[in-house]
């Protein structure tokens, strides 16, 4: 069992995430805490307690965390999760309540009152992590590793060459690289290969019980928005949720070692992770103008058809007793 922690910007494939999360058994989800990023704040928390609905979750602390980026603007994605974030499918509100304290702290009480270490999940920006880890340092010696569906050793998204959850925050995720944990990068690499064809998406839907059913519905909008892209293949992204998957059958993804730098100056290529993949030191290090990269562990491949698998086998085992 592993006990986990999801930083979310709930919109429709953190959504995924969320419901996967809740229904795998080898994972205890101890805290959700909430940034802006897809949508704005008090959107994401309200998003986060809907699906945490949907999903028979457990009473699970809650908390509502940064407004906006260490430094630049918020940004949102309405564009692509809907005005809502949730594909305005109009979902019911929800009676839960947050657990009344800051991201921040609830991140270092859950952490430091854990038994064994925890695995903290990033699926947004990265403000909430960078805060903590700057505020109270001694959270790392309790965290196993630090998932990141962010970043990318190719192209980008947001911009040519920039994920859209470190182009958000770029100073944030530059702060939560260098921090010493152990990373795992899950980014753009990967993220497009693991989806869900179009007649399990319809076959979700029917469904009565409020997951499945949310699960389609979310898996039709993903149909909808990027259905031509060649990555998808017309089948309905899990996105963010593949990251969690990697959490639980790690051995589904590729992953090498590598050095990685987040870009913060000003220009087209804000937020560029820069992964370092030559095999043998460049220019740069015989001129003394070589950077420092911390190592992380960046996923370059992945078992799509595994991943998909997993998803909807977690999917369809129902809520949790």
């Amino acid at each position: 069992m592993k006990d986990l922690i999801l930083d979310v910007d709930t919109g429709v494939d953190d959504a995924l995430a969320l419901l996967f999360a809740v229904r795998h058994p080898e994972l205890r989800l101890r805290a959700v805490t909430c940034v802006a990023g897809n949508a704005g704040l008090g959107q994401v928390v309200a998003n986060t307690l809907k699906v945490l609905d949907a999903a028979g979750a457990p009473e699970v602390p809650v908390s509502a965390g940064a407004e906006r980026p260490l430094i630049g603007p918020a940004r949102d994605a309405g564009h692509i999760h809907g005005a809502d974030g949730l594909a305005d499918l109009g979902l019911p509100a929800s009676g839960r309540e947050t657990a009344g304290v800051p991201a921040v702290d609830l991140l270092r009480d859950t952490i430091l009152g854990a038994p064994e270490p925890v695995v903290v999940v990033g699926l947004a920006p990265l403000t909430n992590l960078a805060l903590l880890l700057r505020a109270y340092p001694e959270v790392a010696g309790n965290i196993e590793r630090l998932v990141l569906m962010g970043g990318s050793a190719s192209a980008g998204n947001a911009t040519p060459v920039a994920e859209f959850n470190v182009w958000h925050d770029p100073e944030a995720a530059a702060i939560v690289v260098d921090a010493g944990v152990p990373v795992t990068m899950y980014g753009l690499d990967v993220f497009y290969h693991v989806s869900v064809d179009a007649p399990t998406c319809a076959e979700l839907i029917g469904h009565e019980e409020p997951g499945r059913r949310l699960a389609g519905l979310l898996l039709r909008h993903q149909i909808a928005l990027c259905g031509a892209d060649p990555r998808v293949n017309g089948d309905g992204l899990l996105g963010d949720a593949g990251a969690v998957c990697a959490v639980a059958d790690p051995e589904g993804l590729t992953t090498e070692r590598l050095p990685v730098s987040v870009e913060l100056a000003p220009g087209y290529s804000r937020g560029q992770t820069l992964v370092d993949r030559r095999a043998l030191p460049g220019e740069d290090a015989a001129h003394g103008l070589a950077g420092t990269a911390h190592g992380v562990d960046v996923a370059l491949g992945v078992d799509a058809l595994r991943y998909r698998k997993l998803f909807l086998d977690t999917l369809l085992s129902g809520p949790p007793s």
